[in-house]
């Protein structure tokens, strides 16, 4: 397991498809990922297709949320959410599933180590990212510290001592959170005046070293304001 992205592209990305959008010619052979940009849990997705070096195997398809097109759910996946991975004539969800979907079921540098131990303690760290997320934003709106969930994440990351990230190399597990430290950051620093990385060395060491990978840079597409609106909006009523 390799944390070196050399083999990252950059690529044009295209425009979202809306109401008004003619749907792709669906399970014709193409492999298609389709995403929204400010969507973390899709971004996991897309991630981890960065960095197997899959761009050329899977379009991104991108889906504008607010205004999603009537075939995206009739036709494509009827739970009209996501991430969805169109592959082998079915399409499939949950970003969490579909991180180990691509590891496992396409080319590229794998992202999970072979040591028992590190798989073992990835499958906690995996569980946990919801709970993660729910707290965050539980503790926000109920005026609770904060810190918790991060406080969770500085000791997972002194586990292991043989890298900076999660289980030493970059694996799913850093891709599984990356996309919500992304948001949480500038948001709790707007909302509460509160750093993430004050006191956490080994967190403050991950998001640097994170932001040196270029398969995930590529999918930071949307203004962090933008990002700290959009969830003070539809989940913090601000």
């Amino acid at each position: 397991m390799a944390t070196s992205t050399s083999n990252v592209q950059v690529e044009a990305l295209p425009p979202a498809l809306d109401s008004t959008s003619e749907p792709p010619t669906i399970f014709d052979g193409t492999t298609r990922l389709y995403i929204a940009y400010i969507c973390p849990y899709a971004q996991r997705v897309w991630i981890a297709r960065n960095c197997k070096g899959l761009q050329e195997k899977i379009k991104l398809v991108p889906i504008d949320l607010p205004n999603r097109p009537d075939w995206y759910k009739e036709k494509v996946y009827p739970p009209n959410k996501v991430p969805a991975l169109e592959h082998n004539d079915e399409v499939i969800g949950e970003s969490l599933d579909l991180i180990k979907y691509l590891d496992t079921n396409f080319e590229g540098p794998a992202l999970l180590p072979n040591d028992p131990a590190k798989r073992e303690f990835a499958e906690e760290l995996l569980s946990y990212a919801g709970e993660f997320s729910s707290g965050v934003i539980g503790s926000i709106k109920g005026g609770t510290y904060v810190g918790a969930p991060f406080d969770y994440l500085e000791a997972a990351l002194s586990k292991f001592s043989d890298g900076p990230f999660f289980l030493g190399d970059f694996s799913l597990v850093d891709i599984a959170y990356a996309p919500f430290v992304e948001r949480y950051q500038p948001l709790l620093l707007d909302v509460k005046k509160y750093d993430i990385t004050t006191g956490r060395p080994k967190l403050a060491s991950w998001i640097e070293e994170l932001n040196k990978i270029d398969g995930y840079t590529q999918t930071k597409v949307i203004d962090p304001a933008e990002i700290v609106a959009n969830i003070k909006t539809k989940f913090l009523g601000l």
